[in-house]
């Protein structure tokens, strides 16, 4: 009976001792599980570090970084403690969005540089071009000036008050009906004291009503295109005599 006692001692301190070093190498196996998977998810974090340490780096650079990261981990990945999928899709998606916005600006940028070109084709063939725009200044030149209203419903009566440089007016002028739209006018050069004004720029407010209820006027400028210039703003086109408007005051191209 000893002997057979003996063996089953020996046994069972056999099992003890091979549980003990299981236990121990599944922490080991797990600790290093846990520093294999951890980069796993914060691979896209670790390929924007990157980038960022780095200065400006492209999409594509950056999903090649995060690839290669990919890859590494899940070659070293414990077969027990397997990558999340959900994780790495969720990875998959964020780089992927991250390339869609650089490929977003990029378009945006190339439809910027087409307008632009054509706005430019566009405004050069408005050179020596009359145009009516929103303003409200009159050139008087030999004897003459023009201008116009912009109604946005029809008027009854509709009057332009005319003044210097100094603000004072030199004219009252009484139009009569008029429709919705632009609607023309042109000075003389008289003043209300029946003398010759002076060459030179003015400026000119209008008013309109129907009936007691007074309606919204819009003064309008008629100048001659002399050139064009390219701003920050956009395409802007110089008025011969001076001043200058964008392209988006332009109501009517004569």
């Amino acid at each position: 009976m000893l002997p057979i006692l003996a063996a089953i001692g020996t046994g069972l301190s056999v099992l003890s001792s091979l549980k003990t070093l299981t236990s121990s190498s599944g922490s080991t196996t797990g600790t290093d599980a846990n520093a294999t998977n951890a980069p796993a998810t914060n691979a896209s974090a670790l390929a924007g570090s990157s980038s960022s340490a780095t200065g400006a780096t492209s999409s594509t650079e950056q999903q090649d970084r995060f690839l290669k990261l990919l890859v590494t981990q899940m070659k070293n990945q414990d077969p027990l403690n397997p990558l999340d999928n959900a994780q790495v899709t969720s990875q998959l998606a964020q780089i992927n969005t991250v390339s869609g916005i650089e490929k977003l600006n990029t378009t945006v940028q190339g439809l910027s540089s087409s307008l632009l070109a054509s706005q430019s084709v566009q405004s050069a063939s408005m050179i020596g071009r009359q145009v009516y725009a929103t303003g409200s200044y009159l050139n008087l030149e030999n004897g003459k000036a023009t201008g116009a209203v912009n109604l946005t419903q029809p008027a009854d009566r509709v009057y332009v008050a005319i003044a210097d440089s100094a603000g004072t007016v030199v004219r009252r002028i009484e139009l009569g009906s008029a429709n919705t739209g632009v609607s023309g006018f042109e000075w003389d050069g008289k003043t209300d004291a029946g003398t010759t004004a002076a060459a030179g720029q003015y400026v000119f407010q209008v008013t309109a009503a129907r009936g007691n209820t007074a309606i919204p006027a819009e003064p309008i400028t008629l100048g001659t295109v002399d050139g064009v210039s390219l701003g920050a703003g956009g395409m802007t086109l110089n008025l011969k005599g001076g001043g200058s408007i964008g392209m988006s005051d332009v109501k009517q191209i004569l």
